[in-house]
């Protein structure tokens, strides 16, 4: 498969670091809440939140099976994290009881790796 280098300008490394960054601060805030493993009788929102975590999963995977080597990282901890929120929501806390943790440490590793992608962008436009 041919590499692509997706995050090319400044402008998108920013987009990507605060959209990393407000998922962080998601993961915290939902670390405080318990999940129930999903079922058919589950509330609608939990599975548009299931929906969601796959789409999103879904997304990240292709990007980083698209990215070149600096950027495959990044975008591997960012699929990690929201593929670690899917198997909390599906299967809920009991069983992912280390998910939280897990998200939350791909995510802050994520960022410091978005910090050090934007530093390599430093004054190029």
């Amino acid at each position: 498969m041919r590499a692509f280098v997706i995050l090319t300008t400044r402008k998108r490394v920013i987009v990507a670091l605060v959209h990393t960054v407000v998922f962080l601060l998601i993961a915290l805030l939902l670390a405080r809440r318990s999940v129930a493993a999903l079922a058919l009788s589950s509330p609608a929102g939990a599975w548009a939140l299931a929906g969601v975590y796959l789409v999103v999963t879904s997304v990240l995977a292709i990007l980083a099976a698209y990215a070149g080597r600096s950027e495959r990282l990044y975008f591997a901890l960012c699929t990690l994290s929201a593929g670690f929120g899917l198997a909390r929501q599906i299967l809920g806390d009991p069983r992912m009881y280390a998910a939280v943790y897990l998200r939350v440490l791909l995510l802050a590793c994520a960022v410091l790796l978005g910090f050090l992608l934007l530093r390599r962008h430093a004054g190029v436009e």
